[in-house]
């Protein structure tokens, strides 16, 4: 050791205790997140002058420093190992919105068809965010202010390292769960599907009965030969267009209990879904023309 290290009191950087089966991000390099709305998490955060802190964050994310998480509406607690025996406790708020805040953005997303079926789809729609900008709200942190952290560990900086690391973890897990976006901000998924489903049913208004009349045609004997022949069917054409949704049921219906793969059902049942989807429309409209 030198004098100036003698000096200066020796000082050596610590390093976090390594953790066996920590939550650890998939990304080995470059960014964390994988869709748009985890970026734009991370993006936010940024936003706020954090780059420096939340890149050592990264890096006990990568590492498997978070020894794990809880997210109730507005709160997350997490458990993350540094350098001492003890793991640091870490304490992230997010402004919630209040009752009357939620009222106006279930009426901003339930008032477009697509929003709902997406969100009841388990899918987080692209431009989601202009329905909370209508109500006069932010989906994500307008600013730092709507942030409160605490950590137990001695740093002062804020976020420390080990906040960072749980913001990073968040980011990848909103890649699975886009809804723990607005259990970030006070309300649960099945409070959200619920609130939608009552929008959708109390908008659409009760038709007034009409009166049906019914043509009695005349019997006429079937015919093999004449079966395909002239009638309807000259008239008859589809129209095949992939659905807004894809696999719609199956993200309603959820991950089945027989599934034991680590891939996500979900996911690869859209991917077959899609392409299902892509060989219909090919096989109707492969010359260029609809089909009758």
């Amino acid at each position: 050791m030198s004098w100036r290290d003698d000096f200066w009191g020796g000082y050596t950087a610590s390093k976090p205790i390594k953790v066996e089966g920590g939550i650890k991000a998939k990304s080995k390099r470059g960014s964390i997140g994988d869709t748009w709305w985890s970026k734009r998490w991370v993006s936010v955060l940024e936003s706020f002058g954090w780059s420096n802190r939340l890149e050592r964050g990264r890096r006990y994310a990568r590492g498997g420093q978070v020894i794990g998480f809880k997210l109730t509406p507005g709160k997350v607690t997490a458990s993350v190992q540094g350098s001492m025996p003890k793991p640091y406790s870490v304490i992230i708020e997010v402004k919630s919105f209040s009752e009357a805040e939620w009222e106006k953005a279930i009426e901003e997303m339930s008032g477009k068809a697509v929003f709902a079926a997406k969100l009841l789809a388990g899918e987080m729609p692209q431009n989601i965010e202009e329905a909370f900008k209508s109500a006069g709200m932010s989906l994500f942190p307008a600013s730092s202010k709507d942030i409160k952290t605490d950590c137990s560990c001695p740093d002062s900086a804020n976020p420390c390292k080990h906040i960072a690391a749980v913001y990073y973890i968040l980011a990848e897990e909103f890649d699975r769960d886009p809804f723990m976006l607005f259990n970030m901000r006070g309300r649960t998924k099945e409070e959200i599907t619920v609130s939608l489903r009552k929008k959708r049913v109390g908008d659409e208004k009760p038709r007034e009965p009409q009166e049906i009349k019914v043509k009695v045609q005349e019997e006429v004997p079937l015919s093999a030969d004449g079966f395909w022949d002239g009638g309807e069917l000259e008239s008859f054409s589809v129209n095949i267009t992939a659905p807004d949704v894809p696999a719609a049921i199956i993200k309603r219906l959820g991950t089945p209990q027989f599934w034991d793969s680590k891939e996500d059902f979900n996911k690869k049942m859209e991917k077959y879904y899609k392409e299902i989807s892509k060989k219909a429309i090919e096989t109707a409209y492969g010359d260029g023309k609809k089909k009758k």
